[in-house]
């Protein structure tokens, strides 16, 4: 009698508190569905807001188009010298690409090489460190001097920029690997070379994805800057000169419409590196799972 009233007690409860979980389960799916929606609406809202307000903050105060112009004025010089404007773009684009590709093959093989040998490590971070500590508009001119070719000369300066974050975040990742799994590899007696390709480089890759993203943005910001200090003209000159000209010329709806394309060169690029990440990382580390 006791064992069937419990039942029956058991079951009333699971019957009651169904619909309350059922209400839950329901608020939680609604709430994220909000949250995804929100990740792409919001961003489009405030960004709507501010160029609607730089748009009435000209009218109001009947700001000049050489000092502050309208968003459609620039749009529509984007749209005019888009000729001039691409093939600026593709130059800076080159230089931010190679120097990033130089960057993460010295970066990574530097890293390697540290992991391996302690007194590589001693010998060669200092300069690493240096390198990264120093204005690279101090180190342009001097790169501009004694290298001949322009397209070197800028290619380094944007390398020395993108460098150090690769290598810090993959020394880190090499050393951060799980100390029990190193005593595994101990136990197994695994050489150094097993130990560097089966645990140490994928514990170190979240690392380096981490300093790719940072590194694609600072080959950017290096390429611009070098460009500034080669204050070359010609066929073969990147953004920042346009900027420059357009400044001297006193054409500011041009000179924003060359920033603008530098803002959304580097927005593609980290968005690129953080796609790369993802799909990297996705099915086994913890910062790019999804649990419920």
């Amino acid at each position: 009698m006791t064992i069937s009233t419990d039942t029956e007690t058991a079951k009333h409860v699971a019957h009651d508190k169904g619909p309350m979980y059922d209400a839950d389960e329901e608020r939680r799916a609604r709430r994220k569905r909000n949250e995804e929606i929100a990740k792409y609406v919001i961003p489009v809202v405030v960004m709507s807001l501010a160029i609607w307000f730089w748009d009435r903050l000209v009218v109001w105060n009947e700001i000049e188009p050489y000092i502050l112009p309208r968003p459609g004025l620039v749009l529509s010089t984007l749209i005019e010298d888009w000729g001039t404007l691409s093939s600026s773009l593709l130059v800076t684009l080159q230089i931010t690409g190679l120097a990033l590709l130089v960057a993460v093959v010295g970066g990574v093989g530097l890293a390697v090489l540290f992991s391996l040998s302690r007194f590589a490590e001693m010998s060669f971070s200092p300069f690493a460190v240096i390198l990264q500590v120093t204005p690279i508009v101090s180190i342009a001119p001097l790169i501009f001097i004694y290298v001949e070719s322009r397209l070197v000369g800028l290619l380094l300066c944007a390398w020395i920029v993108a460098f150090f974050p690769i290598l810090a975040n993959t020394t880190l990742g090499l050393k951060s690997a799980d100390h029990n799994l190193r005593d595994l590899f101990t136990i197994y007696r695994a050489n150094r070379w097993q130990r560097l390709v089966h645990l140490q480089l994928p514990s170190a890759l979240p690392y380096f994805l981490g300093g790719l993203k940072i590194a694609g943005g600072l080959a950017l910001i290096g390429a611009v800057v070098a460009e500034y200090v080669a204050g070359t003209g010609g066929i073969g000159s990147g953004l920042a000169f346009r900027i420059l000209e357009a400044g001297y010329r006193l054409q500011i709806p041009r000179m924003f419409a060359a920033l603008i394309l530098i803002a959304v060169t580097g927005v593609i690029i980290y968005a690129t590196t953080s796609l790369i990440a993802h799909f990297a990382l996705r099915k086994w580390h913890e910062s790019a799972l999804k649990r419920e």
